[in-house]
């Protein structure tokens, strides 16, 4: 039987896990019957953490939102998942360096030295290359986030790939994550119609508008946030016809070095998965064939995970100027 602290921690814990518990279930994961659950909720209560009990068919207990934070209980799981998080984050959202390692200092204190092994480990065996500074501040990503999840509207000056500004409003949806790269997924009010914006193109702080009803995304929402990725920065769009399944050329062709398609003739190009193939469509002009002839071929054998023979694929976007 667990003892009176050891209890506790263990209660918070649950309390953290999931919204609601029962008071038998609590009791049941305890090894306690329900009147010490009863007893140790009121000790934490004492300790700050601001349980809510409700009576009833249904009834039981809640950890509801209190003035101050109250302590996190983390299993050894949960910790060294948050310390690789937090290294990995500072990496790529500006504003959160100090915080993050105020954070993982009081981790790294408290974890167990064979779990700051296993928080380390990725830190301490990987080379950094120089990527160029975070892309997206954190508080944006904070206010994007919050307007996503509240319905409220938003304006705010926008940079295309061209560097032209202009003024958007957009009804919030999604943010998405690609790389070190963010996007807004919205509804633009001014076009009628979804889009994706880069998050570190957005200029100055947004301005907050009227609540609204959200509308029904889309079922393509994703497909058309990377066939945005594939294509904005490109002025030149050629096809190229290659030889292997989709599923093949997928483990080999990133989103942002273009898109597959069984054979199609409404995707511009990009090949760079060492796999034989020719330019094709009405972006494919000579000297984009040429340069696709002078790359070298592959031995010969199978794709990588099979290849389907005589089947043909279309991949998007070539990078390579008009």
């Amino acid at each position: 039987m667990l003892s009176t602290s050891a209890r506790l921690l263990r209660l918070a814990s649950l309390l953290q896990s999931r919204r609601h518990w029962p008071g038998a279930t609590l009791a049941d994961e305890l090894g306690v019957d329900t009147r010490t659950v009863r007893r140790d909720i009121d000790r934490l209560r004492e300790l700050g953490y601001p349980v809510e009990a409700s009576s009833g068919v249904g009834g039981g207990y809640a950890l509801g939102r209190g003035a101050a934070l109250p302590p996190l209980v983390l299993d050894d799981e949960e910790a060294v998942t948050l310390a690789i998080a937090l290294r990995t984050a500072s990496a790529s959202i500006a504003g959160i360096e100090s915080t993050a390692l105020q954070l993982l200092g009081k981790l790294d204190q408290l974890m167990p030295t064979r779990l700051r092994r296993r928080a380390t480990a990725l830190h301490a065996v990987t080379l950094s290359l120089r990527t160029g500074p975070p892309l997206v501040d954190a508080g944006l990503l904070s206010v994007l986030a919050t307007a996503c999840r509240d319905s409220r509207g938003l304006r705010f000056a926008y940079r295309n790939h061209a560097g032209e500004t202009s003024q958007r409003a957009v009804e919030p949806l999604r943010l998405a994550n690609y790389g070190r790269r963010w996007y807004l997924i919205a509804w633009d009010t001014s076009r009628s119609d979804w889009r994706s914006f880069r998050v570190d193109r957005i200029e100055g702080a947004p301005k907050p508008g009227e609540h609204f009803t959200p509308r029904q995304p889309p079922a393509d929402v994703a497909a058309r946030i990377e066939r945005g990725i594939a294509y904005a920065p490109f002025s030149c769009r050629v096809t190229l016809r290659l030889e292997g399944s989709v599923q093949a050329l997928e483990t080999q062709i990133p989103v942002w070095c273009g898109l597959l398609e069984p054979e199609s003739d409404t995707l511009p190009a990009a090949g760079r998965c060492g796999q034989p193939g020719s330019a094709a469509g009405p972006g494919a002009d000579d000297r984009a064939r040429r340069r696709v002839g002078r790359r070298p071929r592959p031995a010969a054998g199978p794709a990588a995970g099979g290849r389907a023979d005589g089947e043909a694929v279309h991949v998007t976007r070539l990078d390579w100027p008009p």
